[in-house]
């Protein structure tokens, strides 16, 4: 289990932009949800001009509460939950404000939703939904310890209940992400002694997309970050992601990022 959170900046288009223009950090959850919650990400913001923030979405599930400055110091506060997203998210901020949000472990979130997180896959519900409650009061106030708290009052009172399907997910899930070699669905199913048709079954029951998207948009989101660090040989590139060639890479990219590779590099240097 994880002492501290991740500090790596996989899937934020342009995240030396983004730390320039907003204050955003992660922190870890109690101990006792760490085993669904990868982190909880804390973003405020004070802008004199709007800002635009992409992102290529993790397969995962958030909970995101958001909290716009109405003049008072204070504001309404909204609430939601987000599935896994196909797309490439973009989010433009303005004036002040502030966000708690809560990122699942991919295929952590079914204890809390007790049914298919496919069924949230592709959307944004507002809370209450479904089988979440709204919040008893608000998340977003106080300091980093003060949201901390708040958010690990609110997963608790959802009550997951722990089963053996939602941890074998999770730690399939999490040898996808860690392990780069992870091209071919049926090669990693052979691998960790799982028939492929099971395994499809289990992502879309408990992670909200296959493995095949799975294994897919962490290559991409690698591929990404590569982008971002300096000059390439993109050829080689796709082939050490899986791609049949550089033009897969190329469309992959762009379809996702909205611009090619190329040209994302060139943006952010």
């Amino acid at each position: 289990m994880r002492q501290r959170p991740r500090n790596d900046s996989r899937g934020i288009l342009d995240p030396v932009r983004m730390l320039r223009e907003v204050h955003f950090r992660r922190h870890l959850p109690a101990e006792s949800l760490r085993q669904w919650v990868e982190h909880y990400w804390l973003i405020d913001w004070a802008l004199d001009a709007p800002f635009e923030q992409r992102v290529v979405p993790h397969p995962a599930v958030n909970v995101v509460f958001r909290r716009d400055d109405d003049g008072t110091g204070e504001g309404p506060e909204d609430g939601e939950v987000a599935g896994v997203g196909r797309d490439l998210f973009r989010i433009t901020l303005t004036g002040t404000g502030r966000v708690c949000g809560v990122q699942f472990r991919p295929g952590g979130f079914h204890p809390f939703w007790r049914g298919s997180v496919a069924e949230l896959t592709g959307r944004r519900l507002p809370l209450p939904a479904g089988r979440l409650p709204r919040p008893d009061g608000p998340v977003c106030g106080g300091t980093d310890d003060d949201r901390r708290r708040a958010l690990d009052a609110v997963l608790t009172a959802w009550a997951p209940a722990p089963d053996p399907a939602t941890q074998e997910a999770i730690r399939l899930a999490e040898a996808i992400r860690t392990d780069r070699t992870v091209l071919r669905v049926d090669d990693f199913a052979a691998r960790h002694r799982v028939p492929v048709r099971r395994l499809q079954r289990l992502f879309t029951e408990h992670v909200g997309v296959g493995p095949k998207w799975v294994i897919r948009r962490y290559r991409l989101q690698e591929a990404v970050e590569q982008a971002a660090g300096g000059p390439l040989n993109w050829a080689d590139l796709a082939a050490d992601l899986g791609y049949s060639d550089q033009a897969h890479l190329v469309r992959d990219f762009s379809a996702v990022a909205g611009v090619s590779p190329a040209a994302y590099a060139r943006s952010v240097r």
